[in-house]
């Protein structure tokens, strides 16, 4: 496996399994650990599609990540 393999494999996975969990109301989304794990999924995803140069993925991603920062830092402030 290579490791842009390994990379997009990790973002999507911490990702899925953060969404999961909050679905099964196991993690909330309101939850520090929530807005961290979307900003390290984004960003490996959006290492991933940059690898791959494929754009459209590439921004989804980096807007994903950006806004999941944005909720991390908020939630740091808060604490």
């Amino acid at each position: 496996m290579s490791l842009t393999t390994i990379i997009g494999t990790a973002g999507a996975l911490i990702i899925l399994v953060s969404f999961i969990l909050n679905e099964i109301h196991k993690l909330d989304s309101e939850s520090f650990i929530y807005d961290f794990a979307n900003f390290i999924g984004g960003s490996l995803l959006a290492i991933y599609a940059y690898l791959l140069s494929s754009i459209p993925f590439l921004i989804l991603n980096v807007v994903w990540a950006i806004v999941a920062l944005r909720d991390v830092i908020l939630d740091l402030r808060n604490k």
